[in-house]
């Protein structure tokens, strides 16, 4: 799955803070709300509900939260670099700095893992998260993303 399919430089913030785990899936959920045209508690709502599943921090600093939503019918995806690292009960135990929040359609279908499984694998890439962690703003950080120059 390419990355820029699914994200736009609007979608990618840059320096944000958040004083816990809970605050940045709330804060981004409401990001997310703004830009789907939906109501921002439903996701908050799926968003904590999949975290009390098991944590969706990969390690080395990413977190993937993602749930499923009956509102939307293509998935969604909004790109988080932090100001400063978080706690996120990551399967690591380090704190993130890259949180990548994918909203999927709530209908189950294999393209959906796809979407998943290939935005974890960019996310893994050295080069990819090191442009990453050096971008200033929006637009470097989905040229790195979508692994593009800026």
């Amino acid at each position: 799955m390419d990355l820029s399919t699914l994200l736009q430089p609007t979608q990618c913030l840059v320096d944000q803070r958040f004083s816990s785990k809970t605050q940045c899936l709330n804060e981004l959920a409401k990001r997310a709300a703004v830009a789907l045209a939906i109501e921002p508690g439903p996701i908050s709502e799926a968003l904590h509900h999949r975290e009390s599943l098991g944590s969706t921090g990969l390690g080395n600093g990413i977190a993937l939260p993602h749930a499923r939503l009956t509102t939307i019918s293509q998935p969604f995806c909004l790109l988080a670099r932090l100001s400063s690292p978080l706690a996120f009960d990551a399967v690591d135990e380090k704190p993130v700095d890259l949180v990548c929040l994918v909203l999927l359609p709530a209908a189950p279908s294999c393209e959906q893992l796809n979407v998943l499984a290939g935005i974890a694998r960019r996310l893994r890439d050295g080069p990819t998260l090191t442009a990453m962690r050096k971008s200033k703003e929006p637009k470097t950080l989905f040229a790195a993303a979508a692994g593009m120059r800026a």
